[in-house]
């Protein structure tokens, strides 16, 4: 698949502070793509190198094939939101998307900012001054403006976390019109919003990566539990189950009524084993499988896993 945006070893060091250090990291073209961290993590910083706004101290990094430098080619590719845009109040967001438009294309604010203003639901206040609009209306704003010179890549940096749910339903719904049109690449802490618009996640901690991977094969990947629920078992099929090839551990049965329900713990990468195994027992015992299935962790237990067995290393 091909790259919209490539790290390696990408390393920012402040004096006394290892902001990034040694950043690998491939964003898929097209994709959504959630980057991860807890506050401090190092998800600006690289935002910031990716946008030319600051140097790495070394390590290289490319936008749509063009590699980032201080010539700062590349940034006709990038569109960018700051985590608090700020704007003249004076202007309204038509002129705002017309005044950012004029430094891409001097023909560009005649068609370009009436678009983009439906496309993020301001049609109707396109006249207002930006200074009457909601902190929602603003980073709806700051969208558009992050689109006007028709990037390959968008670069959002906490573009939903000071909003209440009605503003992030609306940021999160126009990320989502755009999946495919354009590369997206934000930075958030707040995990529901990942598993709800992104196809990718990347996981950072004290400036280095945890680890990367499409989001669902994330969630998947973290977790060696089975919940198996049959009809017809005894006293002895726990035992049974535990003695299956693959199994590390059997919780106490649940029952109800007449379905069983046993929590299985597999050895790591042994989950389909298992549950083949499952479907041998029930033929040979004469057990009825109503359920048997890998249990998933929802995105912010996986985080927590992860950075924990980070800073544990």
């Amino acid at each position: 698949m091909t790259s919209a945006i490539a790290l390696t070893g990408l390393t920012k060091h402040y004096r006394g502070v290892a902001a990034l250090t040694e950043l690998t990291l491939d964003v898929p073209a097209g994709s959504i793509f959630g980057f991860l961290g807890p506050n401090g993590a190092g998800k600006t910083t690289a935002l910031k190198i990716l946008a030319g706004l600051t140097r790495a101290t070394s390590g290289t990094a490319s936008i749509d094939g063009i590699p980032v430098g201080v010539e700062g080619v590349h940034r006709g590719r990038v569109g960018y939101l700051a985590q608090e845009p700020r704007f003249y109040g004076w202007m309204t967001g038509r002129e705002t998307l017309e005044y950012v438009a004029s430094f891409f294309n001097k023909d560009a604010s005649a068609s370009r900012p009436a678009g983009l203003l439906e496309l993020v639901g301001l049609t109707e206040a396109a006249d207002r001054p930006t200074k009457t609009y909601s902190g929602g209306m603003r980073q709806r704003l700051g969208i558009a403006q992050a689109l006007t010179g028709d990037p390959a890549v968008v670069l959002l940096d906490e573009p939903a976390a000071a909003l209440d749910p009605l503003g992030r339903h609306d940021v999160l719904e126009i990320m989502r019109r755009l999946r495919g049109d354009v590369t997206i690449f934000y930075s958030t802490h707040i995990l529901d919003d990942v598993e709800r618009v992104s196809d990718h996640v990347a996981i950072l901690d004290r400036g280095r990566l945890v680890v990367t991977a499409p989001t669902a094969d994330l969630v998947t990947s973290v977790t060696n539990s089975i919940r198996v629920t049959v009809l017809g078992a005894t006293e002895a099929t726990a035992a049974q189950l535990a003695a299956l090839s693959g199994v590390a551990a059997v919780s106490p049965a649940r029952r109800q009524g007449d379905e069983w329900s046993f929590d299985l713990t597999a050895h790591d990468g042994r989950i389909v084993e298992v549950q083949g195994a499952v479907m041998r027992l029930a033929a040979e015992t004469g057990l009825i499988v109503t359920g048997n299935r890998q249990e998933t962790p929802d995105l912010e237990e996986v985080f927590l896993r992860m950075v924990d067995k980070e800073r544990a290393a």
